[in-house]
Formats: structure tokens, sequence, C-alpha cells
């Protein structure tokens, strides 16, 4: 009669777990099944999308991640000549396929190689014997430090999450990138974890490691939030018919309201006393100084660690302006010949395009940006390059 009372008053909490089991696996169903979805969508639709040039794209990393599975798509990174609607832009020049592929760009004014490398870092093990191009702008090794301005314009918490939590990298790697981000701490402080993840990582106490292990699982759960939220929104992209996301529209960085904090106003004072040769010593000096150098290697780190097979392409220097403030073309080899020793440490192909370094026909005058003609160059190198076997 005990056991027969016991049974029955035990009975009726069974449907509450069942019920409680459902409403759990539910939400968890629903959110993996729309994830599928997303990834589905994202790669039958990849050919369209990744010619074009939009803010989700270059801050989020699901049509990064679905250009990277795609063998006829080649990633390309660079800065504001991506997005300027200039003819024979590779993006537009490789649209239709006919070369065998096509090109994704992904940049936007202002971006460098710290923000580069945060990406591809992120995008770990779909990099693995990829070939992605990286285009380089000599102006930023003309400048003392990163302008902070444009680095918070093109930060992406998916990134830098995903580099930080993530596994693609070496100890030794991962905090010496992490050293680089502490220097902008108010991009950090965009997510409470990971502010504090960079704290652990880059003080290297042992203490502070065990605070590390502490919060990785939460780093995971981060990173597994963010991939969500970044699949919703190409979903919602995709079935919109291309239309912005309402909550991100259109943002760019607009390098004419950045603040200009990159030296050339010392440029200008300083010719206006002293001679040529003053002039190039303090732009070779510059050059040497920039931190922009320490940004490159650790790029160029990131991309050997993931096993990518980058090829490395520089503008010209713009001539025209840098003899207008009296510095000669001499001085420029500085930046020729550091760049390519430092590729050849690295073992990437590079092509400077030195040749044209006072061809007014491959640069627009005083934007750093190719011509028409500038990008025939680029697109018969990105040609040349996808082709090649080995």
């Amino acid at each position: 009669m005990f056991m027969t009372r016991r049974a029955i008053e035990r009975r009726p909490c069974a449907p509450h777990l069942f019920s409680a089991l459902i409403a759990c696996a539910l939400p968890i169903a629903l959110l993996y099944g729309g994830r599928l979805l997303a990834v589905y969508l994202e790669e039958k639709t990849i050919h369209a999308t990744a010619p074009k040039d939009f803010f989700f794209k270059n801050q989020g990393l699901a049509f990064q991640r679905a250009a990277a599975r795609a063998p006829d798509i080649m990633l390309l990174y660079g800065s504001s000549e991506l997005i300027d609607p200039i003819p024979n832009r590779a993006s537009d020049f490789f649209a239709s396929g006919s070369s065998g592929f096509e090109v994704c760009p992904v940049g936007n004014a202002g971006s460098t190689a710290l923000i580069m490398l945060q990406k591809l870092g992120a995008l770990g093990s779909n990099l693995r014997d990829r070939k992605v191009v990286i285009l380089l702008s000599p102006s930023w090794f003309f400048k003392p430090a990163v302008n902070p301005y444009r680095y918070a314009g093109n930060f992406s918490l998916p990134a830098a999450s995903g580099i930080l939590f993530g596994d693609a990298l070496d100890w030794n790697l991962k905090t010496e990138i992490v050293k680089r981000m502490s220097q902008f701490p108010d991009t950090l402080e965009k997510s409470a974890l990971l502010q504090l993840a960079a704290a652990c990582i880059a003080s290297g106490h042992p203490l502070d490691r065990i605070a590390l292990m502490a919060i990785w699982p939460l780093g995971k759960l981060q990173n597994t939030v963010l991939d969500l939220q970044d699949h919703f929104e190409a979903l919602i992209y995709i079935l919109g018919g291309g239309r912005p996301v309402p909550w991100h529209g259109s943002r760019t960085v607009n390098p004419r309201q950045a603040p200009t904090d990159d030296g050339q106003q010392a440029v200008t004072t300083e010719s206006l006393g002293a001679t040529r040769s003053a002039r190039d010593a303090a732009f070779r000096a510059r050059i040497a100084a920039a931190s922009e150098w320490i940004d490159l290697e650790l790029l160029f780190r990131t991309l050997t660690a993931l096993r990518a097979k980058p090829l490395i392409l520089s503008l010209p220097v713009d001539s025209a302006l840098y003899e207008a403030k009296g510095v000669s073309q001499s001085a420029h080899q500085v930046y020729y010949a550091r760049l390519s020793e430092l590729a050849q440490r690295y073992h990437f192909p590079l092509i400077e395009f030195e040749d044209h370094d006072a061809d007014p026909a491959f640069l627009i005058a005083h934007r750093e940006h190719p011509t028409p003609k500038g990008w025939m160059y680029y697109d018969r190198a990105l040609d040349d390059f996808f082709h090649k076997t080995k």
C-alpha cells in the first residue's frame, strides 16, 4: 500500500519533465535547422554574392567562409581600392566566370594588415591550401602608426572573437596579435569577455592563463552565438534579395572624415627649409619605424600557420605626390626592398609593380587607387596566380 502511494505521488512529474525537455530541444532544433538552411543558401548563392561589396560581407564571416569553400572563387583582401567603382576592377572583370573563377573582394577604406589577419585567422582551417590575394598600399608604411579611427571602423567582433577563442593559431602567435589588438582598447570593449581574454593572453602570467582556461568555454559559447547571428543575418540578406540588413545598412569608413595622423604634414612642414637629402632621410626613417611592418609580419605568420597559399600585390608608390613634398623617387626603395625581403623570408610570391612607380597611367593621382589600366595589370596577375598549378 505504501509503495503504491509513492508511485502515484511521483507519476505526475514525468509529463512535466518531458515537456521541459521538449521546450529546451525545440529552440535548439530550430536554431540548428536555421543554421543549416543559411549555410546551404550561402553556398548556393555565393557566385552571385562574391563579387559584390556590402558591409555585412566585410564584417561578417559567413560569406567569406562560403567563398573559401568554393574552388572557383578567390578571396581578395584589400582596402578602399576594392570599393572604388573603377572599370576593370577585379570583382567586375572576373564576375562572368569566363576565366574559370570569380573574385571575392573583402575590404573597406582604412583596412590594413591587422584587420585582415583577424578575418583570415577567424576563418581558420577553411583557408588550408586555398589561394588568397593580399593587396597592400604603400602609404600604410609611410605613417608612424595605424589610424585608430579607421581601425575601429573596420573592427569585426566575430573575427576578433574567432581568433582569440579559436584553435587555428599557436599560443605565441596569438599572444603577439593580441598585444597589437590591445593597443586599440576601445574596440575590445565591445565585448567584456573579449576584453578579459585579451588581457589574460597579453599578460602571460600563470594566474591569467588559469583565468583564461576558466572563461574559455564562455568564449566558445560566444563564438557560437556570433556564428548563429552571422548566419541569421546572411539568411536575411539572401532572402531579402540582396538588400542591406536593416540594422546594418551600408556603413563604411569615409577616409575623408577620418582624422589624419599619418605624418604627411611633417613632410610638408619639413620641406620648407630642409634640403632634399634631409627630407629623403626623414622619409626613410619614417618607413623604417612604421608599426605596419609589425602587423604585416603577423599577417604573414598567420597565413603560414593556416597553410594558405597567398599572393602579395603592392601598389607602386605615388611618385608625383611625394615629389611635390620634396621626397625623391630613390627614397622609395626602402619600402620596396623591405617588402621584398619580408616576402622572401616567408616564401610568398610578391608583385610590387615597382616599374610603374612614376607611371601616371597606373595610379589615380593623389588617391593611391589603380586606374582602369592599373587594374588590368592586377587582373593579369590574379589570372596567372589562379591558374598556376603549384
